[in-house]
């Protein structure tokens, strides 16, 4: 899974990038910080099965601290996108290239009002601009990809098919073709859309393979609850959050130094690590965690877990001790799609063993499952396989 972060630019991508990552990355107040992508490790969180079954889990693929199971999801923070970066303006074309891997997208707006969408310093900006502008370039560009292939896809009849191989690049599956051109209702005959047409399905396409969630950044600032309302009020409510990635960054810096520790659900001050200056900004901080929250995790669960539909499922060999073979317990968390069936487990574990699995057993009931059966949240499962 791989997560891109955009947003015109300097809208806090970076500090965003590295409040989830804790990796470097250039940060500054002014436009195109970022020319290279920066490539981190993020980590969705949820509740952990170990407390549920009574055991104390040994994690292999990701992370448990104090029943909350870590799992690590890619990230990639891109150069900020202009209007007009589909014809290579900015760093357009190395921005959108980029993301063709990307299975969802966050898309950073500066709810504090003070940039505009080149990233420029201003008075009062409105944020859904940066929000719109995005969007014009991500169709415009997935559109040109199309344009581009008129002549040949106008001579076959299976269209999905073809545009399939055209798309495929960018994560785009024939389904999700088939389905955008009938939302759209368009022809996948012989193809020959209009400019508008091809808008439209862009569009369409876009919403199903790429998923945004808008960040309204900077949401420590004055006006800026406000602006995010205007957002909200924009794209939906449901697709908007509230985050400020440069408070975030700075407690998981602070924690990393030792000079807070986490106490329960928040946050506190180790008593003589921090100077008087630190402590000033340190209570500020927490306070304002305690009050409105950063919402930087909350943003990248709602990604992974609403966007893209993930649920976790732990897949054991001893379904009585919940172990893998080294005796490891619930050694793996592992994010499906909701509706993944139990061969859709074995083959996220290993192809050889999809192709020869047999069985499942639920490790709760220890009751027999077939392949076809549609994995839970949380579920404890042991693949059954001929291979070895």
């Amino acid at each position: 899974m791989l997560i891109g972060i955009i947003g015109a630019p300097n809208k806090g991508k970076s500090t965003l990038f590295s409040a989830l990552t804790l990796k470097e990355a250039e940060i500054a107040d002014y436009p195109f910080t970022t020319i290279n992508p920066n490539f981190g490790i993020a980590y969705a969180t949820c509740r952990c099965a170990e407390k549920e079954l009574g055991v104390k889990c040994n994690p292999r693929n990701s992370l448990c601290t104090d029943g909350t199971r870590k799992i690590p999801v890619n990230v990639v923070d891109v150069a900020g996108l202009v209007e007009g970066a589909h014809e290579g303006k900015g760093m357009g074309n190395q921005f959108l290239s980029d993301l063709a891997a990307a299975d969802a997208l966050i898309l950073v707006a500066d709810a504090s009002g003070k940039t505009d969408p080149n990233g420029n310093s201003c008075d009062s900006c409105d944020p859904c601009n940066d929000v719109e502008i995005v969007n014009t370039e991500l169709v415009e560009w997935v559109a040109s990809i199309i344009q581009k292939h008129a002549s040949a896809l106008s001579k076959r009849a299976d269209g999905a098919e073809a545009l399939a191989g055209i798309l495929t690049g960018l994560k785009v599956t024939t389904e999700q073709i088939k389905v955008a051109i009938s939302k759209c209702s368009l022809s996948q005959v012989k193809i020959n859309w209009s400019e508008a047409d091809t808008r439209r399905f862009a569009k369409e396409i876009l919403a199903l393979s790429k998923p945004i969630l808008i960040i309204a950044n900077k949401s420590d600032a004055k006006g800026s609850g406000e602006r995010t309302a205007m957002l909200a009020s924009r794209f939906g409510s449901g697709s908007v959050i509230a985050c400020s990635a440069v408070i975030e960054l700075a407690l998981r810096k602070a924690e990393r130094q030792g000079v807070i520790a986490r106490s329960g659900e928040g946050f506190g001050i180790v008593e003589g690590k921090a100077t008087k200056e630190q402590l000033n900004a340190l209570k500020y901080m927490l306070d304002f965690t305690r009050t409105k929250g950063t919402n930087v995790q909350e943003a990248l669960n709602r990604v992974v877990f609403k966007l893209l539909d993930n649920i976790v499922v732990y897949p054991v060999e001893d379904e009585n001790r919940y172990t893998d073979h080294f005796n490891n317990v619930l050694p793996d968390a592992i994010l499906m799609r909701k509706g993944s069936t139990a061969l859709d487990l074995a083959n996220a574990i290993h192809t050889e063993i999809g192709k020869n699995m047999l069985y499942a057993v639920d490790a709760r009931t220890k009751r027999r499952l077939g392949k076809d059966y549609v994995l839970n949240e949380n579920d404890v499962i042991r693949i059954v396989s001929a291979a070895k």
